[in-house]
């Protein structure tokens, strides 16, 4: 109980020194500036506003319920970084699951850092800061540099050194945003990982995009599966079927080639169909690991 106490109290003299000076205090050169900027104070909820910046588009019901429960039980443990507007009034810089969940549960006060900036920098700062989270999707983080490079107008370079990633990294997350809308909604929502978004970057066409989408759903085909699909469906369609229909210096069937090319979209692999005779021949199905060759199974069952 004492603990709790002490940590009521903190913060609560640098409180009362904002509300009486907080006119006056516009720039770090201001008076008592230095004992308020960088410093955890007390302030009303009511005072502040939500950040226009917030790169996090999405925030889990579930996950802010689990946290307004942790902080009705423990108080916030980690401060909120705020920013100082004109007069009593403040924005968020980060920390906006916290100010919901404390809203959430009626909480009057939290305790926040105070930092002063302008509109670029608090940008800056917001992007930064939600980059550097565990739980932002890929297409978040792609949108998150994007505005960087946009609105801050960092190269791609000065990007990846802000941000401590290599310049390779960035670029992947970048190229993300060429992906069809419905596909990149699929990312946000778990459909899809990084890993396939990365695959159906080469495929410029997005209806094409969204077909192999489709089939990386209904199938659960895995990145490398979706990679093969990609390459195969790449090539021109009719290279395609020739190299993996094998008949000796006879005309291909219809059939044989419409079956092909449904068999290798189906089962996500390519398909190899050799002929030995009039309507007679062999299908080879190639798997790469066991549990590729489960799902295949699974298919043909």
């Amino acid at each position: 109980m004492a603990k709790a106490v002490k940590k009521q109290a903190l913060g609560r003299g640098l409180s009362a020194l904002l509300k009486d000076s907080v006119d006056d205090i516009k720039s770090v050169k201001d008076k008592n500036a230095d004992k308020v900027v960088g410093s955890i104070v007390k302030i009303d909820l009511s005072s502040i506003e939500v950040n226009p910046f917030q790169p996090r588009t999405h925030f889990n019901e579930e996950s802010l319920r689990e946290l307004a429960s942790s902080i009705q039980e423990l108080g916030v443990i980690q401060p909120i970084t705020v920013r100082k507007l004109e007069g009593n009034k403040f924005q968020l810089v980060s920390g906006e699951r916290r100010f919901r969940a404390s809203k959430s549960i009626g909480l009057k006060a939290i305790p926040a850092y105070i930092r002063l900036a302008n509109d670029q920098e608090m940008l800056e700062m917001a992007l930064v800061e939600n980059i550097q989270r565990k739980d932002l999707d890929p297409i978040e983080v792609a949108l998150s540099y994007q505005r960087l490079i946009d609105e801050i107008k960092l190269t791609q370079e000065d990007l990846s050194k802000r941000v401590g990633k290599n310049r390779s990294t960035v670029t992947n997350y970048l190229r993300l945003l060429k992906l069809d809308p419905i596909i990149q909604t699929g990312m946000r929502d778990g459909f899809l990982s990084m890993g396939h978004g990365r695959a159906l970057i080469s495929v410029d066409n997005f209806g094409n995009q969204l077909d192999i989408y489709e089939k990386i759903i209904k199938n659960n085909l895995s990145v490398r599966q979706t990679e093969q699909l990609v390459k195969s469906l790449r090539e021109d369609k009719s290279s395609s079927v020739s190299s993996s229909i094998v008949k000796n210096n006879n005309e291909i069937p219809e059939y044989i080639k419409l079956g092909n090319r449904t068999l290798t979209d189906t089962l996500g692999v390519k398909v190899a169909i050799k002929l030995s005779g009039s309507n007679k021949g062999k299908i080879t199905i190639p798997f790469n690991s066991e549990e590729e060759f489960n799902r295949i199974k699974k298919l043909l069952q």
